[in-house]
């Protein structure tokens, strides 16, 4: 018995460049789009009568991003949900991860790093939904973090620290509570509010930051949720007393694995 099912088209890859009479536009985007709904027959009996093909979902990408001015990827997202959602269709998902680049010149860039920025707009027949976010954001901060006050049994290690390299890679994603609004503006701010908190926070872990940057999040204008995803990219200290030379907190070992993975969600009260 077939209890579930869903098809789409992943990995479209979208580039568009609106050439203005002095400065060029570039968007870099990554689409994937999955549809559920009435598609049974096509799994049990081979009918295709309601079966989209993922080719035509990929030339439709192409198609809209032709006429849409791409000014951000959730617009963009609502649009194709629009398009994609018909009758046999239950629910259209479609997921936008936007590729940075930083502008050295009118019609030159560089890519911005690993950072990305990341849409999911989801369409039902009860409406549409709209989550922003950013991905592979890296951040260090080489004071104001502590770890300390721990429990410790016989397997435990690790030495209580007052004065610790912070090193994480930030995911976050956020849902909004209205679709009308400056989806650029409202992402930069988020962005805005995680950095500085990162910055100023005066750490006890990561977890406490994590808290603290959700809720300043939270305040931005129409984000009602978010979700933060942040690894504990690990700086060990160098023993330099095995060399006859004194630690002076200056010295570490970057380890990639295994790392600590610290998550949460915050809601507005």
């Amino acid at each position: 018995m077939l209890v579930g099912n869903g098809y789409g088209k992943s990995a479209v890859r979208l580039v568009t460049v609106r050439r203005g009479p002095e400065i060029h536009e570039l968007k870099d985007v990554t689409v994937a789009i999955r549809l559920e709904g009435d598609f049974e027959t096509a799994y049990t009996e081979g009918d295709n009568s309601r079966v989209l093909p993922t080719d035509t979902m990929k030339n439709t990408v192409y198609a809209l991003a032709a006429d849409h001015p791409l000014e951000d990827i959730e617009s963009f997202g609502l649009l194709l949900t629009d398009h994609f959602f018909r009758d046999q269709v239950a629910s259209a998902r479609v997921e936008l991860t936007e590729h940075l680049w930083d502008r050295l010149h009118p019609h030159a860039f560089r890519r911005a790093g690993g950072e990305r920025r990341t849409a999911v707009v989801t369409r039902t027949r009860d409406g549409a939904r709209v989550t922003a976010g950013i991905a592979d954001l890296v951040v260090m901060k080489t004071a104001k973090s502590a770890f300390e006050g721990f429990p410790r049994d016989r397997y435990t290690t690790l030495a209580e620290t007052s004065d610790r390299l912070l090193a994480t890679s930030v995911t976050a994603e956020w849902t909004y509570g209205r679709l009308d609004i400056p989806f650029n503006d409202r992402w930069s701010e988020v962005r805005h509010r995680l950095l500085e908190v990162f910055v100023d926070h005066d750490s006890r872990s990561v977890q406490q930051t994590l808290y603290a940057m959700g809720a300043a999040a939270l305040e931005t204008a129409d984000v009602e949720e978010i979700r933060l995803v942040m690894p504990n990219i690990h700086h060990i200290p160098v023993d330099l007393t095995r060399f006859g030379l004194e630690n002076r907190n200056e010295v570490f070992v970057a380890t990639s694995e295994p790392y600590g993975l610290i998550e949460a969600t915050l809601r507005r009260g």
